[in-house]
C-alpha cells in the first residue's frame, strides 16, 4: 500500500490499441444483430449471421490482451483490492443499468405481462440477481438464462471470474506455466464442442459450464499473445481485419460440422485477429472511427438485451412478416445504439468518472495520514 500510495499513476489506465478498440465495436454490433436475427429465423442454418454468437469469445481474448498489458507489471503495486476496485468501476456501474433496463421491460413489456406470473418477491429476486451477477436461471420462457433481465451478464459473470484468476493466480504465472494451461483450456474446449457440437453454450442453467471451457481458453490466450510479443507487425489497417473479423460471424452455420469450425475459429482465428489488430497501423481518417467504436461497444453490449427481450414477445404475440422485420431490425439496431451512446456520455462515464476520482482522493488523503505519522 506504501508503494501504491507513492505512486497514485498506477491508478491511471494505459492507452488503448486503437484498432482493437474499433475491433471490440464490430462485434458489439454484429452481438446485436445476431440476437435480433436469432429471433427473426430460428434455424441459424438459414441466418446470415448464424455465429456472430462467437463474438463474445473474440471479447475473451481481448480481454485477456487488455488485462495482460493493463496489469501485468503494476498487479503486484496494486494488490488485490484495488485491481478489484478498478474492475468494479470499469464493468458493473452498466451491470446495474443494464439491470434496471431489464427490469423495466420486465415490467412495462406491452406483448407480456411476467410480474403477475412471478410476483413482487420472485420478480425482485430476479433483480438482485442480476445486479450482483448472481446466476438465477429461473425463467423457463425465457430459456432459463442465467440472468433473466439482461442476458449477455453471464459473459461478465465469467469475465468477473477471470479477473479474480488473474490477479490471484495467473499474473504470477511465469509464460510456461501459462502456456501448458492455455493447451489444458483448449483441450477442455475441443471436448465441449464435441460434447455439444458447437461452442454456444455458458448462457443458460443448462450449459453453463460451457461458458468456463470459452472464457479461460480465449482469456489466457489473449494473455499470451501479449506476455509472449506475439504481436505481428502489417499494413493491413482497420478495414481490412475488421472484414476478416465479420467474416468469422458469417460463416455458414451447419449442425454436422460446427463442433469442428467453431473451435477453429476461437483458438486459431480469433488470436490470429487479436495478433493482427495490435500489430497494425491505423490510418488518421479512422482514428474517431475506432476511438467511438471501442467506447459504444461494452454499452452497447450491456443495454442492448432488455429490448430484445420485448422484441421476442412482438414476435411471438404479433408475428410479423420477414418484410416487416426487415426494417424493424435496422432501425433497432440504429436507435440501440444512440441509446448505448447517451447512456454512456450521460450516465456510465459521470459515475465511472466520480468513482475514480473518489478513488483517487482516498488514496491522497492515505498519503497525508503517512505523512503525518
Amino acid at each position: 500500500m506504501t508503494r501504491l500510495n507513492n505512486n497514485p499513476e498506477l491508478l491511471q489506465t494505459k492507452q488503448h490499441f486503437q484498432i482493437l478498440d474499433g475491433l471490440r465495436g464490430i462485434a458489439a454490433v454484429a452481438v446485436v444483430i445476431f440476437h435480433f436475427m436469432e429471433i427473426a429465423i430460428t434455424d441459424y442454418s438459414q441466418n446470415f449471421i448464424g455465429h456472430g454468437y462467437l463474438a463474445v469469445d473474440f471479447f475473451f481474448c481481448l480481454s485477456g490482451f487488455v488485462i495482460a498489458y493493463a496489469y501485468d507489471n503494476r498487479a503486484e503495486q496494486l494488490g488485490f483490492k484495488q485491481f478489484f476496485k478498478l474492475r468494479l468501476i470499469r464493468l458493473h456501474p452498466l451491470v446495474i443499468i443494464g439491470s434496471v433496463l431489464g427490469l423495466l421491460t420486465f415490467l412495462f413489456d406491452p406483448f407480456s405481462d411476467f410480474f403477475s406470473v412471478y410476483g413482487l418477491g420472485k420478480t425482485a429476486l430476479i433483480f438482485l440477481a442480476s445486479v450482483f451477477l448472481i446466476p438465477y436461471p429461473s425463467m423457463p420462457e425465457r430459456y432459463l438464462n442465467l440472468f433473466c433481465l439482461n442476458a449477455p451478464s453471464w459473459s461478465l459473470f465469467w469475465e468477473y471470474i477471470a479477473n479474480i484468476l488473474y490477479i490471484f493466480v495467473l499474473c504470477r504465472l511465469k509464460n510456461n506455466a501459462l502456456m501448458v494451461l492455455t493447451v489444458l483450456a483448449a483441450i477442455v474446449l475441443c471436448y465441449v464442442a464435441s460434447k455439444s457440437g458447437n461452442v454456444a453454450g455458458g448462457w443458460g442453467g443448462p450449459n453453463f459450464t460451457d461458458g468456463g471451457a470459452r472464457v479461460f481458453f480465449s482469456f489466457l490466450m489473449g494473455m499470451l499473445i501479449y506476455r509472449c510479443n506475439w504481436i505481428i507487425k502489417n499494413k493491413l489497417g482497420f478495414v481490412s481485419i475488421g472484414l476478416m473479423l465479420v467474416l468469422s460471424f458469417l460463416i455458414p452455420y451447419s449442425d454436422r460440422y460446427n463442433w469442428v469450425v467453431e473451435p477453429v475459429i476461437v483458438l486459431l482465428y480469433f488470436p490470429l485477429l487479436v495478433s493482427l489488430g495490435a500489430g497494425a497501423s491505423l490510418a488518421d481518417r479512422f482514428k474517431k472511427i475506432c476511438k467511438f467504436s471501442g467506447d459504444i461497444s461494452y454499452p452497447l453490449y450491456m443495454t442492448h438485451y432488455p429490448f430484445v427481450w420485448v422484441f421476442l414477445t412482438y414476435v411471438a404475440v404479433v408475428k410479423p412478416s420477414m418484410s416487416l422485420l426487415s426494417v424493424v431490425i435496422p432501425v433497432s439496431v440504429v436507435l440501440l445504439i444512440v441509446i448505448a451512446y447517451l447512456i454512456m456520455v450521460y450516465v456510465d462515464e459521470p459515475l465511472r468518472n466520480y468513482f475514480k476520482k473518489r478513488m483517487v482522493s482516498a488514496q491522497s488523503q492515505n498519503r497525508i495520514q503517512q505523512a503525518e505519522r
